[in-house]
């Protein structure tokens, strides 16, 4: 079983964050962002990946702004299991 990776944004513009996401993910070809690229566009591809698919990710659109996202995005993966 695969471990999703999500990086911490604290310290990061969304386009650092995502092209460090686009390093972890390169097989899946993500799309590297630049300062034109719609991060809920972006969010969604990253949501495709299969290690994604199986969690309670949260949908970009619901989100204000993307740190906002992240935040609940790690919360979803690092569920603490018993």
């Amino acid at each position: 079983m695969s471990l999703a990776v999500v990086y911490d944004p604290r310290g990061h513009t969304f386009e650092s964050w995502a092209c460090l996401m686009c390093e972890a993910y390169a097989t899946q070809q993500l799309s590297i962002p630049d300062q034109l690229t719609d991060w809920r566009s972006w969010g969604q591809g990253l949501l495709a990946i299969d290690v994604f698919t199986n969690e309670a990710i949260p949908n970009p659109a619901l989100f204000n702004n993307w740190q906002e996202w992240v935040e609940v995005l790690i919360n979803a993966v690092n569920q603490e299991t018993i």
